[in-house]
């Protein structure tokens, strides 16, 4: 999206006086009924507004859009951010049956991976490794629905590397954990709809302090995209209330192994102490059935 456009609804409303009648009336039902507008397609849209298909198609055009499916796309965007969680639920495709909603479930996180991998960006992948090899510490941000991408990646890193800090709610205030912070270092935000404020808060003040930033988010205009020195897009289009973390925690687990292949004698001697521990302390339950 252009900059000109970042708030779609703003940018919509400011149009209405250049538009011809009937695509005033479409804008109209878009900034009343956004929510419900995004998941229509163009026909169903016309019918709702009492006017051609073409002319919606036309005030895709008008708006500057290549054509509606991209007035759609950004459409998305926004309810991903202005949706409350009633909403969504009320906004959930069918799922009538356990059936359907294992399939829908199932096929959305699918495509959210290929998605994903289709628009990944091989040497931004590639800088990030390197960038999490070179730092002196490793600050890692997610909150809310996040914090279980930020955990997971945690605790992984720090079994390879031993420079990695969870910033988390607790008994310190979260600026007081990175306060040290310092150009030498890296923070990794992760950020998902609904975008969580005092993430974009931290990555902020990190950035103030010179810090080298990674981003994984889900789509360019995510708060955190421009806040990031490399930012990785993993799709978490929402088949209902729940967003879906499948893709993200794909991309975190490429980057993991991609960290540890890069350290493999290392971590393999750790690995072996800790199999020792392991057993000792009897950490895994090795009873076989």
């Amino acid at each position: 999206m252009s900059d000109d456009r970042k708030d779609l609804l703003v940018y919509i409303q400011k149009k209405i006086p250049s538009l011809s009648k009937s695509h005033r009336l479409i804008a109209n039902y878009i900034l009343e009924h956004y929510d419900k507008a995004a998941f229509l397609t163009a026909s169903k849209l016309a019918i709702n507004v009492h006017v051609s298909e073409a002319t919606v198609v036309r005030f895709a055009n008008a708006l500057g859009f290549e054509g509606y499916p991209d007035l759609q796309k950004e459409l998305r965007e926004l309810v991903k951010t202005k949706l409350t969680t009633v909403q969504r639920v009320e906004m959930s495709p069918d799922y009538s049956t356990h059936s359907k909603t294992l399939k829908k479930v199932l096929k959305s996180d699918i495509e959210n991976i290929r998605l994903t991998l289709e628009n990944i960006d091989h040497e931004t992948f590639q800088n990030i490794v390197n960038e999490i090899l070179n730092a002196k510490k490793i600050y890692i941000v997610g909150l809310r629905s996040s914090s279980a991408l930020a955990e997971y990646l945690g605790f992984y890193l720090n079994l390879i590397l031993d420079n990695v800090v969870f910033v988390r709610y607790g008994i310190s205030d979260m600026f007081e954990q990175i306060m040290r912070i310092s150009e030498e270092d890296l923070l990794i935000g992760i950020s998902y709809p609904r975008y969580a404020n005092r993430t974009i808060e931290l990555m902020n003040y990190a950035q103030e302090q010179g810090v080298k930033i990674i981003g994984l988010t889900d789509s360019t205009s995510s708060p955190i995209y421009n806040l990031a020195d490399y930012a990785l897009i993993a799709g978490s289009n929402m088949a209902s209330f729940v967003d879906s973390l499948v893709a993200p925690l794909s991309l975190i687990n490429a980057l993991i192994v991609s960290v540890g292949m890069c350290e493999k004698e290392e971590i393999t001697n750790y690995f072996n102490k800790l199999e020792t521990i392991w057993d000792r302390y009897n950490v895994y339950n090795s009873k076989k059935r």
